[in-house]
């Protein structure tokens, strides 16, 4: 059961304020920049580069990320400074210079904002199909705010869900928050969502998502959970809601008005037997340092529900083994369990973080040596690309020729799922797209399929 916020923490290793204090909740954006101090060390045209870059890619950092997370005395090489503050190679040169022109010539916020958007086109705002082919229908009619990409698995995009308490730099989902309804997926009709719940007894996991849903207020939250606990539910065993909030403001868990209700809301869930899971995104082993972090995890995990911990590996941020296996020992030292290790997506600043599959896959290997088994749940490298989430198992040769080892972990076909295949080895390929067939082979086993799904 939920216990007193007192219950004494283990020893505080990390620098800053993470302390279990409640605190005020603050937050900076690109208008903001002149007033937060620590920048105050950078150079003018350091932080003219940030408004450029903000101007194209979202920017939101709050007072606990900044005095908590980063290393200041190691800017700006320090990964948490990296995954939430805007960096000129972000964007391409031809589309920084673009913008640092209107911003040179002192241009109206019409004209910057009319920039940007042209620009954001070029940028792949909805990655692998997201609103062509996984939006469902229910009645004859679509459901915006709904993915059904996977048989057993619903994504609900909650409307007042579709911000976070910071941003990263890297986020596929970046076009949640730069106030375009027309990339936005989003929705606050909890009743067409349970509808649809009710008439596909295939779904067995619902998962809310963002955005990141743990800004929500618990009430708020409550509207679309309660009922899955109503008769016809039965069928929905999985309960996950993706958050950053274990890194950027664990104090939702622990201090917040309604922290305890949110985690009675859990309780419940978990008594009236449905599996629920905080799917926590960590980047970094600097992010569970604090106190505050240790406490939020506590706490989740006395209802009874469980932690599962994914994130991209990125260049500038963890782009080595040893940064992985550390992760991955403190997260299971915490009772959270390693889940995915995902390869960035080809959407926003992609360039600037991506990391070609031949060394993503060695990043994981050599990480996974240096851990037991308990760690060892981590999946990846995982490529969640249009056909579905694919594995790079290896590097290997076959009769002659270097090929990397793929298979399905979730398919759009469930009959591909676990299925091996092949493709020529290729130093430099960073996704799905860019591999090609092993042994002379056309196209790969699914493509078919997959462009009749894309016609329909």
């Amino acid at each position: 059961m939920l216990q007193a916020r007192n219950h004494p923490s283990s020893p505080r290793r990390g620098a800053g304020d993470g302390t279990l204090a409640k605190r005020p909740f603050r937050v900076h954006t690109v208008q903001h920049l002149d007033r937060i101090d620590e920048l105050q060390g950078l150079s003018e045209a350091e932080r003219f580069d940030m408004r450029v870059v903000a101007s194209v890619l979202p920017f939101r950092v709050n007072d606990y990320v900044i005095g908590s997370l980063i290393d200041w005395d190691n800017i700006p090489n320090d990964p948490i400074y990296q995954l939430v503050f805007p960096q000129r190679g972000m964007l391409s040169d031809e589309t920084y210079a673009r913008m640092a022109q209107l911003h040179r010539e002192g241009a109206s916020p019409e004209a910057i904002r009319a920039l940007a958007a042209e620009l954001r086109e070029g940028l792949n705002p909805h990655p692998a199909g997201q609103l062509d082919l996984n939006t469902p229908e229910h009645d004859g009619e679509p459901l915006p705010g709904l993915q059904h990409k996977y048989r057993e698995t619903v994504l609900f995009f909650p409307a007042s869900g579709q911000t976070c308490h910071s941003y990263c730099t890297f986020c596929f989902r970046w076009a949640q928050f730069i106030g375009d309804k027309a990339l936005r997926i989003a929705s606050s009709d909890a009743a067409r969502l349970h509808d649809y719940l009710r008439a596909h007894p295939e779904v067995s996991d619902l998962l809310i998502t963002g955005g990141d849903p743990m800004v929500m207020k618990t009430r708020k939250l409550a509207e679309y959970l309660e009922p899955l606990l109503e008769p016809g539910m039965e069928h929905v065993q999985s309960l996950r809601m993706g958050t950053k909030a274990l890194t950027f403001w664990p104090y939702r868990f622990v201090t917040d008005d309604d922290a305890d209700a949110l985690l009675r809301q859990f309780e419940k869930l978990v008594a009236a037997g449905r599996h629920v899971t905080v799917m926590a995104h960590f980047n970094h082993w600097r992010e569970l340092e604090t106190d505050i972090a240790h406490e939020a995890i506590r706490r989740i995990r006395a209802t009874g529900a469980e932690i599962r911990s994914q994130g991209p590996l990125l260049r500038h941020i963890n782009d080595n083994a040893d940064d992985w296996a550390r992760l991955w020992r403190e997260q299971v030292r915490l009772g959270v369990i390693p889940y995915y290790m995902f390869v960035e997506r080809d959407t926003g600043a992609r360039h600037y973080f991506e990391v070609p599959l031949a060394r993503a896959w060695t990043i994981y290997r050599d990480a996974m040596q240096q851990v037991s088994g308990l760690a060892r749940t981590a999946r990846g490298p995982s490529m969640s690309a249009g056909p579905g989430k694919v594995e790079i198992q290896g590097v290997t040769e076959i009769h002659g020729e270097k090929v990397f080892v793929l298979r399905f972990l979730q398919g759009r076909n469930p009959d591909w799922v676990q299925r091996p295949f092949f493709a020529r080895y290729d130093e430099q390929a960073t996704w799905l797209d860019q591999l090609k067939p092993a042994f002379g082979e056309s196209e790969f086993f699914f493509e078919a399929e997959y462009r009749a799904m894309q016609s329909r």
